[in-house]
């Protein structure tokens, strides 16, 4: 599931800065989806549909990791809620890792920090997904 795509900005002859989606899945577990680059409105179609792709797998817990993310802005974070929103749905726990300092300031600025869970790496998040099956 991994796929990189560029796209024209809206500005005739201006590449946007690409945006990276990785997947992995740890079996059994979760679903790690890899955020890499400027995630804006160029992107949005890609990342939608990147994560609705994560969904649709079913994992018991969706990762979401923002360690790579350049750039995020009100379309990232449109399809952020959109992707907790459907994993509830799903019965998905969604979290997300690594949130660079610019994602979180919009996490927080926005009031949204409080619907997400928030870790600070995969490993840790990977780590809470084994104590609970203990």
């Amino acid at each position: 599931m991994s796929t990189r795509r560029s796209f024209r900005s809206q500005n005739p002859g201006v590449l946007a800065p690409l945006l990276r989606v990785t997947a992995f899945t740890v079996p059994g577990r979760a679903v790690v989806v890899r955020l890499d680059g400027d995630a804006d409105h160029d992107q949005r179609r890609h990342l939608e549909a990147a994560l609705s792709r994560a969904v649709a797998l079913r994992p018991p817990r969706l990762m979401i990791d923002l360690a790579g993310l350049g750039f995020c802005d009100c379309t990232c974070l449109n399809a952020l809620l959109g992707a907790r929103l459907a994993a509830q749905a799903a019965a998905i726990e969604l979290l997300l890792a690594a949130p660079t300092a610019q994602a979180r300031r919009l996490l927080e600025i926005t009031g949204t920090d409080e619907l997400f869970t928030v870790r600070p790496s995969v490993c840790a998040a990977l780590g809470d997904a084994g104590a609970e099956a203990r």
